[in-house]
């Protein structure tokens, strides 16, 4: 795919990135692993994960906000401790729950990281970002900061890491939705991850068009929605099957 922005964080835009790591539907390879990390790497993907938060406020690389589909332990994982955590298996692999501190340590660069943050509200999480944005100073490579939740955003922009872009996770085409998206856009943010479900829309038509900002849409399974991405967005976040590069 060849990327139509040409700013700053064209790095984001210049591969196609694995959802969750290149896994295979949780079969040998369990999404936001270590092994679909490495599988990423070795294919020259670039890489989207997921941030949730332990009870113990540690960081881990998870999608659910439960344990129950990933691991069989029916348990928040707000509610696990790092011990916890550290006992589970994802599917049915040996494989554990990373933290993202171990992440970054695994992928150190090698392919450019789009992390979503994912948390439950902005009361029980006041100092969310500020137990990830350590981890994120001191990483040495190119990486990106995404969310859906508004508040997070605002963690984020308040606290902004240098040279991290910042996302704005969303999906819809209803005219409501898409002016709350560009309300929180305006904030500055500096790019959309937006539901290739949702394409064409005036939103994304705008966050390209005037903010000069790139688009990646998610999550693309197949060449017919690859297509529809190619006019609308400049890059895609892919599973189930292998874009071209």
């Amino acid at each position: 795919m060849q990327a139509q922005y040409d700013g700053p964080f064209r790095w984001l835009v210049e591969r196609p990135i694995a959802h969750r790591g290149l896994h295979d539907g949780n079969r040998t390879i369990p999404e936001n692993s270590i092994p679909a990390a490495l599988a990423a790497i070795a294919a020259g993907y670039a890489i989207e994960c997921d941030v949730q938060m332990s009870a113990d406020g540690t960081p881990h690389v998870f999608h659910d906000a439960t344990a129950g589909r990933m691991t069989g332990h029916h348990a928040a994982i707000a509610s696990l401790s790092d011990k916890d955590l550290a006992g589970l298996t994802l599917g049915m692999t040996t494989t554990g729950i990373p933290t993202l501190e171990r992440f970054l340590g695994i992928v150190h660069g090698q392919v450019p990281l789009v992390i979503e943050l994912k948390g439950a509200d902005r009361n029980r999480d006041p100092d969310y970002f500020s137990r990830i944005k350590p981890l994120i100073d001191r990483y040495d490579g190119h990486l990106a900061l995404m969310s859906f939740e508004d508040w997070l955003i605002d963690q984020m922009l308040a606290d902004r890491p240098q040279n991290r872009p910042i996302g704005l996770t969303a999906d819809g085409k209803r005219a409501g939705a898409l002016a709350a998206h560009r309300a929180i856009f305006e904030r500055g943010c500096d790019f959309v991850s937006y539901d290739v479900h949702d394409l064409p829309n005036s939103f994304v038509a705008w966050v390209r068009r005037d903010k000069g900002a790139p688009a990646i849409s998610w999550t693309v399974r197949n060449e017919a929605e690859d297509a529809v991405s190619r006019l609308h967005a400049d890059q895609i976040t892919f599973e189930d099957f292998a874009p071209q590069q």
